[in-house]
């Protein structure tokens, strides 16, 4: 007899999608979403729907393997689980006597957001605590913008995207939900439907450009300028709340000094738009209450990005949207969910300080390292595809004294440079706890299935590595049930009456907030207790205290007959994941990059022929679209692809760069300038033309 299994979507996606496994005698056999949780109605996103013939792939690591070629060779022998893990303690602890456990790098991504067995709980952090490996700095994703926002509002969560459908202006700001954000689109609607304008403000005109009221396509990183140039508009209208600024906010006049400087010619110039398109929109913005803005993590991947999300959180305060119900800016939710993390991850068991080492720079840490890196252990993730500076990532990773590990569900790059391979389980075969950065749930997944083979979750991997290391910390060896617990019974009010049971029977929760919520209702959690247009804290770090512009490195002014390379989000991959999957692969198509007419006209490039993208770090080939898709001074891609499954054997991080952002250590995938050249022609100098394909951009 059939049964219905709940669970929750595991990836990197601010929707967290509550789902429904069916399964018959012991095997998935449908997928949907949850119809009755409020956020996800039901629906999948077009990369998930397929999401258990991904668990049944034909590439699936099944089992243990150790390498038996060189470096990058793939080529491996299937072995035990005890065989591997004795390897890896044996391995592991003679690195850490000699060397320290800070030679020791757990390298986790975004592969899984799960409590236990992914990125959000920092899965086998008891483990690596008790180790004393070096900390590992998750920079990848949202860092810079949330640390910006920390400094204005006092933290990176603010509106419940379900609030949207209270505004009465939509603010979508370097965001394209119809691709990575789906679920909130329902709430737009509703806006619509009550007459609220959508506004998208994207350097590319998305899907959800294209169905939006109006579209204004800045520079890439200028968004704090324009920005600032709105709020002059709304200020030079006398339509500022004055109470709201006096009241709950601290450095008004400072920052209203810092709006002077930004009139709307200034901003037109900056940002490459009509002034007359900035004036109507500033107006639009005075007289219209609430606004929502919804801002994601593409926007703050440049030199600017934290300076950027930090300045558009004074928007609601100079407007007083802060105060109202479908008013203010969401950039993510994750902070509503007040689990007892630290508990879960235990950092007290470390016996002393550990360095930090960050994500986005691996190169540079594994090639430049004092000391060095002997041991790194990779879980979801798969940095050959998904970090910047591919050639020296690879090259560090071709080290011969560098031990590595690699867990993952397929033969990824990154895979075939292991020592040794661990294959994990995928969600349909393991217990976790699921919240969203996007949506106010909390949600229990229940091993639906068998893992195949000799799949394993991680959380007994860190089991068994421990017991094989010979580690007598007990907090080592809590069995999966306990860790939940430990995470969701902690007591905080907004939990009450959560437990881990409950959360098994019901299959998801809404956190314990107010519904609709205003998210400052109380006070902001600043030192001030308000929301600071001048902090201290920023000044104290070194930053300027007054929230305002600062210009991207390349992406703005990319130089002489280069572009700035945009790498959005694909509508068929999630980060990395399904890229070796046939279905989503035919679905994507080959990369493409997408030009501006008169930018494609000065290059003498044609639609449909093939191009070769790059700059001084590396290149990447792609068919190129001509059309509206990207503005002027763009050249627009999609992120995603394997190299190794790519005809010339490098993706578009082959030309990004390993370089901070100015808050948090953020990466700058969106900071990159590069030429656009012909790639192929045949003998007699005519131009080579590819089959056409569909633009990934539009799809």
């Amino acid at each position: 007899m059939a049964m219905e299994i709940p669970g929750a979507c595991p990836l990197d996606c601010p929707d967290g999608c509550s789902w429904i496994v069916t399964v018959d005698d012991g095997e998935a056999v449908g997928l949907r979403g949850n119809p009755d949780h409020p956020f996800t109605r039901g629906a999948l996103c077009a990369k998930v729907a397929r999401f258990l013939d991904h668990t049944r792939a034909p590439d699936r690591l099944l089992y243990p393997l150790r390498r038996t070629g060189a470096k990058g060779e793939g080529r491996f022998e299937r072995i035990g689980w005890d065989e591997a893990l004795s390897e890896m303690a044996e391995r592991l602890l003679a690195i850490r006597d000699r060397h320290g456990g800070e030679a020791i790098w757990p390298f986790q991504g975004t592969g899984t957001l799960g409590y236990l067995q992914g990125l959000e709980g920092r899965s086998g952090a008891r483990l690596w605590n008790v180790l004393g490996a070096s900390d590992h700095l998750m920079t990848i994703c949202s860092i810079a913008g949330s640390e910006g926002l920390r400094y204005t509002t006092g933290t990176n969560r603010g509106m419940d995207p379900e609030a949207f459908q209270h505004a009465r202006l939509i603010l979508l700001w370097g965001s394209n939900p119809l691709t990575s954000h789906h679920h909130i689109w329902k709430f737009i609607v509703a806006a619509r439907k009550q007459g609220a304008r959508l506004v998208v403000i994207d350097p590319v005109r998305t899907r959800t450009a294209a169905q939006a009221d109006e579209h204004l396509a800045p520079r890439p990183g200028t968004d704090a300028a324009l920005a600032l140039g709105l709020m002059h508009e709304v200020v030079r209208r006398g339509a500022h709340d004055e109470a709201f600024l006096r009241e709950r906010c601290v450095g008004w006049e400072a920052f209203r000094e810092r709006i002077d400087e930004f009139p709307a010619d200034r901003v037109a110039a900056i940002c490459d738009l009509p002034l007359e398109r900035i004036v109507a929109l500033g107006e639009r913005l005075a007289t219209t209450r609430p606004t929502a803005i919804r801002a994601t993590m593409g926007i703050q991947r440049h030199a600017g990005g934290g300076m950027a999300l930090r300045t558009l959180a004074t928007i609601p305060a100079v407007t007083g949207d802060w105060a109202l119900p479908g008013g203010g800016l969401a950039y993510s939710t994750s902070g509503y969910f007040r689990g007892n993390r630290a508990a879960l991850a235990r950092d007290d068991l470390r016996a002393h300080p550990v360095r930090s080492l960050v994500m986005t720079r691996m190169a540079d840490v594994l090639l430049d390292a004092d000391p060095p890196v002997h041991a790194l252990v990779v879980y979801g993730a798969n940095p050959l595809a998904s970090n910047p500076d591919t050639e020296r990532v690879r090259r560090a990773l071709a080290r011969e004294d560098l031990f590595t590990v690699v867990i993952e569900h397929s033969p990824t790059d990154t895979v075939d440079y292991a020592d040794i391979v661990l294959p994990s389980t995928m969600q349909t075969e393991h217990t976790d706890v699921h919240d969203g950065y996007g949506h106010m749930y909390l949600a229990w997944n229940e091993p639906a299935v068998a893992p195949p083979g000799e799949c394993l979750p991680h959380t007994e991997i860190w089991r068994r590595l421990a017991r094989a290391m010979g580690l007598e910390e007990p907090a080592l060896y809590d069995d999966d049930l306990t860790l939940a617990r430990t995470l969701v019974e902690s007591g905080d009010p907004t939990l009450a009456g959560v437990t881990v049971e409950r959360l098994r029977r019901e299959g998801w929760v809404r956190l314990g907030h107010p519904n609709p919520l205003v998210p400052f209702a109380s006070g902001f959690p600043t030192p001030s207790g308000k929301l600071e247009l001048y902090s201290e804290r920023a000044a104290a770090a070194g930053h300027d205290p007054v929230p305002g512009y600062t210009p991207p490195a390349e992406a703005a002014d990319p130089g002489e007959d280069r572009l700035a390379l945009i790498a959005a989000a694909s509508h068929w991959f999630l980060n990395s994941i399904f890229a070796n999957g046939a279905l989503h692969r035919e679905r994507a198509g080959e990369p493409t990059v997408a030009l501006h007419p008169d930018d494609a006209a000065a290059r003498g490039l044609v639609a449909g022929e093939r191009v070769r993208v790059g700059n001084e770090r590396g290149s990447f080939d792609a068919l190129l679209a001509v059309g509206d898709a990207a503005r002027r001074g763009v050249a627009a891609t999609t992120k995603g692809h394997w190299p190794k499954l790519l005809a010339g054997g490098a993706n578009v991080n082959s030309a990004t760069e390993e370089r901070d952002a100015d808050l948090g250590a953020g990466a700058v995938y969106h900071d990159c300038s590069v030429w656009v050249r012909r790639a192929v022609s045949n003998g007699d100098g005519a131009v080579a033309l590819a089959q056409p394909q569909r633009s990934a951009l539009r799809q």
